[in-house]
């Protein structure tokens, strides 16, 4: 007859501090206090577990972990931030991402922006952050025209300071929401107004060449991240400094690309496939694919 061993019941001590027996994971539905209130419904289930996935399968494929590494992660206060951190910490709970997670708001001054609401949720979910504020909106708003898109000077100040905090708190890399969604937004507007077939890679290195920018999120589909969030009833604030210009560029590629799911539903994601299955033989750029020197087989 094998031996049987009865769990303790009581947490465990040793040389004055107590130890608690960790759960197993199907016992622990709130891993972390940011998962804590989630939704016990099968829908919500598959779909922490289908995001999970995806980032642990994006974290992988770019080799974005550095064993005790830091990662600066950027919290805007809308949905894919919200989901990013909170999948972050998923997987650093179950031993999957051995990093160190610091939260970070850059507070741009834009008018009417709910300050307290990430300190409060941050503190409250016990998370380490940094809280920085940075008047970008008066500079922004005195070089633009009203009439025309802030987006691309504002993120270029944010960038800027995000890079310096990153340095400031020792981290190597700089960790951002985009999602899936965003990168393929960004290829269609190369594409039709940059000349270029280009958007925004999952890893990157800084003109400097000291710090990463890693996009976890980027086999993340916009849909998944908005259930999330909202499943979870984060305190999401909008981008009212972009939001409120109508005619950009980005919600017109946005609206082309709604139309082709609406009639192809899948559409946006086998256009998205498409990108990490390039043939430069197959292009025009001599670049990348040396067109004068190919040759054919004699005799």
């Amino acid at each position: 007859m094998g031996l049987k061993y009865d769990l303790p019941t009581q947490p465990l001590s040793k040389c004055g501090k107590v130890w608690h027996t960790p759960p197993m994971l199907d016992e622990s539905p709130d891993i972390h206090q940011l998962f804590a209130g989630a939704p016990d419904t099968t829908a919500f289930r598959k779909l922490r577990k289908r995001i999970v996935r995806q980032v642990r399968e994006a974290v992988e494929a770019y080799g974005m972990v550095e064993r005790g590494a830091k990662w600066l992660v950027c919290l805007s206060g809308g949905k894919d931030s919200y989901t990013l951190l909170a999948i972050l910490h998923e997987l650093q709970w179950r031993g999957l991402l051995p990093v160190e997670l610091l939260a970070c708001n850059l507070d741009q001054g834009q008018p009417g922006f709910p300050a307290t609401v990430l300190p409060e949720f941050l503190a409250r979910m016990q998370v380490p952050n940094r809280i920085e504020y940075r008047d970008t909106y008066s500079i922004v708003t005195a070089k633009i025209a009203a009439t025309q898109t802030y987006c691309a000077l504002c993120s270029r100040l944010r960038r800027g300071n995000l890079y310096r905090i990153a340095r400031e708190e020792g981290c190597s890399a700089v960790v951002l929401g985009h999602h899936r969604d965003d990168i393929l937004e960004t290829f269609f507007m190369n594409l039709f107004h940059g000349g270029r077939l280009a958007t925004m890679p999952p890893k990157l290195l800084n003109e400097e060449g000291d710090l990463f920018v890693y996009r976890p999120l980027a086999f993340v589909a916009e849909a998944d991240c908005e259930r999330f969030a909202t499943s979870m009833n984060y305190p999401i604030i909008p981008c009212d400094l972009c939001g409120s210009q109508d005619g950009l560029q980005r919600q017109q590629v946005k609206a082309l690309l709604d139309g082709w799911e609406k009639n192809s539903p899948g559409r946006r994601q086998v256009m998205f496939r498409a990108l990490m299955n390039t043939r430069p033989s197959h292009l025009l750029d001599t670049g990348l694919f040396d067109f004068a020197g190919l040759a054919a087989k004699s005799g």
